[in-house]
């Protein structure tokens, strides 16, 4: 019966959870203070509360421990021991399609079940997203990518085949693993290989556009300069850095801790010189040194709604009024950036956002507001390949 138990404990920390934090890092603390949970049981009740948030905002009236195994029913790619004792007339049936699966809780049920109502907002999204598809894409898993370094592919994909990883490769230099590959135990993270996502890898794409600094006129022209405004982990940086090879780099964001761990992961990934500064680039009077770039990324903050399925809690608590403060927040953050930049410069704009007023919403602002131009437009959609989906425009000023 330990099923029933970790069920139990489920509900139990799930009606201790309020969406304050992230659920990891909650469930984390609650198992340190109570240790008498194996680690089988902690990846079971941890299980069962993913499958809880996974759906989203469907069913909010059932009670928490009914959706729970409701969830694990729908997040179950076949029959399972854990659903066989939950509940065993589902478990049979566990792998069907998803839209068979919803039949069979509207037939057990006086509810009729959609998962389209575990994403609500379908007429909030940005152009070309599936509603449907990208609803069902909650009920899955991420896997975890890994970006190979220039040089590294051969070293990187040696050391996993000889730990016994598998993995595929969706792209050139990519590498999609299980969601729970312990990869920093056997590769050089940084050096070898970043951790980051495959739509977020595709953001080169539209690094490849701008124009790379070179020869002309028979003398070696300056290198690229880029700024990477909101640099975070500097995920974003290494990948410039990588791809446009030797870039004049400086990176800002809007607390020195912030900086701290950027300046340890560079040094991890060899990344030297560069420059660094803290900004709240939301005020219009934050002080900036000049720098007139040839480039700035801007990997804004946003509702991150395009990673939802690796953060489901994130779902399950939204409110639909945080999409216009994040949207008012990327204006404010890309009108005061965009000042800095050159004329013929480009400004990359990202988010990990869904919604059509974080992404062609802010575009067509820099457009009317500025003199700035769309070069190039991309939706990365990712829920079809249990990878992120993300936005990003390259825009030249004029």
């Amino acid at each position: 019966m330990k099923f029933f138990a970790h069920l139990n404990t489920a509900v139990q920390i799930l009606s201790q959870y309020q969406g304050q934090q992230p659920f990891g890092i909650f469930i984390k603390d609650f198992f340190r203070q109570d240790k008498k949970y194996g680690s089988r049981d902690r990846k079971g009740i941890s299980h069962l509360c993913y499958c809880y948030f996974r759906l989203g905002k469907a069913l909010p009236d059932m009670a928490v421990a009914e959706r729970v195994v409701t969830g694990l029913f729908l997040c179950s790619a076949g029959p399972n021991d854990m659903l066989g004792q939950l509940k065993p007339e589902w478990n049979e049936q566990a792998g069907l399609s998803i839209e068979e699966k919803c039949s069979v809780l509207s037939g057990s049920s006086s509810e009729q079940y959609s998962m389209l109502s575990v994403f609500p907002w379908k007429d909030e999204l940005s152009a070309g997203i599936d509603h449907a598809a990208f609803s069902n894409s909650f009920l899955v898993q991420p896997l975890l990518f890994l970006r190979v370094r220039p040089g590294k592919l051969s070293v990187v994909t040696r050391k996993l085949e000889g730990a016994g990883i598998s993995f595929t490769v969706p792209v050139a230099d990519s590498l999609a693993l299980p969601n729970s590959s312990k990869v920093d135990e056997v590769i050089v993270l940084n050096k070898e290989a970043v951790i980051q996502d495959l739509s977020s890898q595709r953001v080169g794409e539209l690094l490849r556009i701008v124009p790379a600094a070179g020869v002309g006129a028979g003398k070696q022209q300056p290198k690229l300069t880029v700024w990477d405004c909101c640099a975070a982990s500097g995920g974003k940086s290494i990948l410039a850095w990588d791809v446009l090879g030797g870039i004049d780099l400086t990176v800002s964001d809007i607390r020195e801790s912030i900086i701290a761990n950027l300046k340890k992961r560079f040094a991890e990934a060899g990344i030297s010189p560069y420059q660094s500064f803290v900004a709240d680039l939301s005020k219009p009077r934050a002080t900036l040194p000049a720098l007139s770039p040839d480039l700035i990324v801007a990997d804004v903050p946003c509702s991150g709604s395009g990673t939802w399925s690796r953060t489901p809690e994130q779902l399950f608590y939204f409110d639909e009024a945080a999409i216009l403060r994040y949207s008012e927040l990327q204006k404010k953050i890309v009108g005061r950036v965009q000042e800095q930049l050159r004329a013929g410069g480009h400004l990359l704009y990202i988010t990990c956002s869904v919604f059509r007023e974080e992404n062609e919403g802010v575009v067509a602002f820099l457009q009317q507001q500025y003199s700035l131009e769309v070069v190039k437009m991309e939706l990365l959609k990712g829920y079809d390949q249990q990878a992120d989906t993300m936005f990003a425009a390259l825009l030249k000023k004029h």
